[in-house]
């Protein structure tokens, strides 16, 4: 089942979780609820990802928009879809991986940069187009993007903080990724919960104020 773009956007941030094991994944996902985030990507460079996503989604359920990241295989894709992940989401595009997250049914997000990467990607079925390592150009490249692309939901990760998550927004993303400025892999590593909790509050009430700002100018509009 497809995510409504309403329902991507409303969640706002999702928070990218690089962890040394499923435990820890786990217990970040529950610190950052705790502050008020709700969007998670469990990515596939932890250990166990597919055990960490199944416990999120008995514990959590509908709780939180849950999705497996980093997925380079087919077999990915697969194991991801069936431990839970209502969205899948690739650094990159292959034509194989992009087929298997499409055949899923789930909401797909291809990772893309380049206008012709984002051409791409919009052929192969992305519903959301990942916008990385944004912060490589910060959110110039998203108005840039948005010109020739008016319609493309896009998300960028990499270079997303609670201090300049406003700029994102207002350059016209749909919601944002945020790995270690979030939720880092040091902080996991020590547990360090109660600052995961402290920043996904700051994060997302940064967010929430940057789309009331947009909203409010739409409507003015």
């Amino acid at each position: 089942m497809k995510i409504p773009i309403e329902t991507l956007a409303e969640v706002g941030v999702i928070a990218v979780i690089r962890a040394h094991s499923a435990d820890a994944a786990v217990e970040g996902v529950r610190a950052l609820v705790a502050g008020g985030v709700t969007g998670i990507e469990i990515t596939y460079t932890t250990p166990g990802a597919a055990d960490a996503i199944r416990r999120v989604d008995v514990e959590f359920g509908d709780g939180v928009l849950l999705g497996a990241g980093t997925l380079r295989t087919p077999e990915q894709v697969a194991e991801a879809a069936a431990a839970g992940a209502r969205f899948l989401v690739s650094p990159g595009f292959a034509p194989d991986l992009a087929a298997a997250m499409r055949a899923t049914g789930l909401t797909t997000m291809i990772g893309a940069l380049t206008p012709t990467e984002v051409m791409t990607a919009e052929a192969h079925g992305a519903d959301v187009v990942k916008v990385f390592p944004a912060g490589l150009f910060g959110p110039a490249v998203i108005r840039n993007l948005t010109g020739p692309f008016p319609t493309t939901p896009f998300m960028p990760t990499g270079g997303v903080s609670a201090s300049n998550v406003g700029d994102w927004v207002s350059a016209g993303v749909v919601a944002v990724g945020a790995g270690g400025d979030l939720v880092s892999s040091a902080d996991l590593a020590v547990g360090r919960w109660d600052a995961v909790t402290e920043r996904a509050a700051e994060f997302i009430a940064a967010y929430r104020t940057a789309r009331s700002a947009v909203l409010t100018k739409e409507v003015r509009a």
